[in-house]
């Protein structure tokens, strides 16, 4: 049975006693829809996490920049200031554009969808959704974009070009031995090119692995959605990200300076 809303409002924020997680990730909901942003919070907070709602996308944005959470789980058609726009606003600000974003809505075209992912966000949830499936999709973008959920056993590979390491077990970039900070999806489009350095990857190719889509979502992804998320991958590694290098006509390939 789902609780009432003032039920689900009370569970947001904390964390179920018998929840197993160390260290609970802080997820901020923001859903225009009480009742669906009250049972989103009701799942998370069930599975240990430490949930807050917000209604609107000025609210959300105010209690962002307040206290940056490590997750957003963020509705696309809000009133006023929409998900869109809130998407943007955190990928220019580079206090916030490393958190993670799951858009949860009501379009459910194949182009909505690529649209969603080509704004920025990690996942795309369409309801109505299997509370199941929200959890789990949590849980796959929290492991990724911080290797917190399932702790890796023997500590996976390292891989290093000069003064730049990526830590594939702890998903973890380091640069002159300071962590750059890195979207998931800049996580895994770095690790592609570094596990296939010298080799060139198309476009299609770096969708497929960077975004997790099948082939046939990613050869209709429009390519600009690689070159933009390159670029911005290239200004956070500084002198390092011109080791990754365009391939006219064809993709790019990691090919570290002699």
């Amino acid at each position: 049975m789902s609780p009432s809303r003032s039920e689900a409002v009370e569970l947001a924020g904390l964390q179920r006693p018998d929840a197993k997680r160390e260290h609970p990730a802080r997820i901020l909901v923001v859903e225009d829809e009480a009742e669906i942003a009250a049972l989103i919070a009701y799942q998370l907070t069930r599975e240990g996490y430490r949930v807050e709602t917000a209604l609107t996308g000025t609210v959300a944005l105010d209690a962002i920049h307040r206290d940056v959470p490590d997750l957003i789980v963020l509705d696309r058609m809000l009133p006023g200031l929409s998900g869109d726009e809130v998407l943007r606003s955190l990928k220019s600000d580079p206090a916030t554009q490393g958190v993670p974003i799951l858009f949860v809505t009501a379009k459910r075209e194949q182009r909505d969808r690529i649209d969603g992912l080509e704004l920025g966000a990690d996942d795309y949830l369409t309801k109505p959704f299997s509370p199941r499936e929200l959890v789990l999709r949590v849980d796959a973008i929290l492991r990724r974009a911080h290797g917190e959920l399932k702790p890796v056993t023997g500590g996976g590979r390292i891989l290093s070009a000069g003064p730049l390491r990526v830590d594939t077990g702890a998903h973890i970039v380091t640069l002159d031995g300071g962590e750059v900070p890195l979207t998931p999806t800049e996580f895994r489009l770095l690790r592609t090119l570094m596990e296939r350095r010298g080799r060139t990857q198309s476009r299609r190719q770096l969708l497929s692995e960077a975004w997790n889509v099948d082939s046939g979502t990613a050869g209709r992804l429009h390519t600009r959605t690689v070159d933009m998320h390159v670029r911005r991958l290239r200004g956070k590694l500084g002198s390092a990200g011109d080791w990754i290098e365009t391939v006219r006509g064809f993709g790019y390939r990691f090919q570290q300076s002699r």
